[in-house]
């Protein structure tokens, strides 16, 4: 049986992906870091 493997996505769109989900931790974590900053800082 002939195993068919499916071509490998361009170099952009694996970047791209990267970078997508860098960006969603990053601002995650800066979401979240502010929240606590707002709830834990005195006022």
């Amino acid at each position: 049986m002939i195993e068919i493997k499916p071509d490998p996505r361009p170099l952009w769109h694996r970047l791209l992906w990267f970078v997508a989900l860098w960006l969603g931790g990053v601002g995650t974590v800066t979401l979240i870091s502010w929240g606590l900053r707002l709830w834990i800082a005195p006022k």
